[in-house]
């Protein structure tokens, strides 16, 4: 399979008045393309550092990061941000959607960023939407929607510039048990069917054991056994 990320040597380190912290120390992973990962861990190992890492949201002490092969690192921020936009989608535990907007013009709001061309992305989020079922709450602002119906759309949001690959920080966590299932009910069909790569930080043990991989987090290390 096509290794779509590979991160090298990932450390963090916190300066705090005890002096320095020590959260990831050392982190060495390939992703391949169609992959559909779980992280585990216990709170504040480090889980939800090491996915703003992946997603360019932060920079480590020390390591390279390769998406396809370029060096994301090496990029100015400018750069960066752009990469970001397009190449990576992001859910969240809480949806961070814009209260004062509609479910659609949350959206479309990515490729409009990027520039594209607003008939085009209007479609593109009018069709995602109805893949996640909200067909008939496009208009609806946050809201007036369930937090069910939040998180779909925030998974909406995420594709709507087909990344590579979707970062998702306990995308079920603020869900009830239903809600949460149904939801990643629709992560899992969404990589089966449109092969899109999925890194899934969760405490939820059944989440994980659907996922096509497992790692766990200890020590600020990834253990694919543990």
């Amino acid at each position: 399979m096509t290794t779509l990320i590979r991160a090298e040597g990932i450390k963090k380190s916190f300066i705090t008045d005890a002096g320095r912290l020590e959260v990831l120390r050392g982190i060495d992973i390939e992703v391949s393309e169609g992959e559909m990962i779980a992280i585990l861990g216990a709170s504040g190992v480090g889980k939800s550092t090491f996915l703003h890492i992946l997603g360019t949201i932060d920079r480590p002490t020390e390591g390279s990061l390769y998406y396809e092969d370029e060096d994301i690192l090496a990029l100015e921020e400018k750069a960066l941000a752009e990469f970001r936009n397009r190449k990576i989608g992001f859910v969240f535990q809480f949806h961070h959607l814009l209260p004062e907007f509609s479910a659609l013009e949350n959206v479309m709001m990515p490729g409009l960023i990027s520039g594209m061309v607003p008939e085009e992305v209007r479609q593109k989020a009018e069709s995602l939407l109805g893949e996640m079922g909200l067909a008939g709450r496009l208009l609806h602002r946050p809201g007036e929607l369930s937090g069910g119906e939040q998180q779909r759309v925030a998974v909406a949001r995420a594709l709507i510039m087909s990344p590579l690959v979707i970062l998702a920080d306990e995308p079920t966590g603020n869900l009830d048990t239903k809600t949460g299932e149904e939801l990643f009910g629709l992560l899992k069909r969404i990589n089966e069917e449109k092969g899109t790569t999925f890194i899934i930080v969760t405490h939820n043990e059944s989440i994980a054991s659907a996922c096509s991989r497992r790692l766990t987090m200890v020590d600020g290390v990834l253990d694919e056994n543990a």
